[in-house]
């Protein structure tokens, strides 16, 4: 029997195998440059970097958890999963949050994130200092 990350991996690497160079150029997307997470413009941020010839490979995100009122992490966090949503839409294949020096939600939020992307399709990875 394989564990997940083996046929994870041979999954991918068949699809690599069985497919071929695109003329397309990858793109890291700022969230903070998105207009709107709405589907519709999504989709016309989508067609648009296609016409131009762009392809968009990751969606960078700067958390703001700099409280430790639980409403407030709950919130960034529902922002984060609407970026990992978008993430999805848009093809993107990591969703990198930037994580600033201050207060530190509870690790199973960071947790519950990176399984909501997983399961969207898309990779979740934390950067920056987190303090304890």
């Amino acid at each position: 029997m394989r564990n997940m990350s083996t046929l994870e991996s041979s999954s991918a690497e068949a699809a690599l195998v069985a497919g071929r160079p695109a003329d397309l150029t990858p793109v890291v997307l700022d969230a903070a440059g998105l207009e709107s997470t709405a589907p519709s413009h999504l989709r016309d941020l989508k067609a648009g970097l296609a016409e131009d010839g762009y392809l968009p490979a990751e969606l960078t995100v700067e958390a703001r958890f700099c409280e430790d009122n639980p409403l407030a992490v709950q919130s960034e966090s529902d922002r984060l999963r609407e970026y990992v949503r978008a993430a999805a839409f848009l093809g993107v294949g990591r969703v990198a949050v930037d994580v600033a020096e201050c207060c530190r939600p509870d690790d199973a939020e960071f947790a519950a994130l990176g399984e909501r992307a997983r399961r969207e399709g898309v990779a979740f990875e934390l950067r920056g200092s987190i303090d304890g």
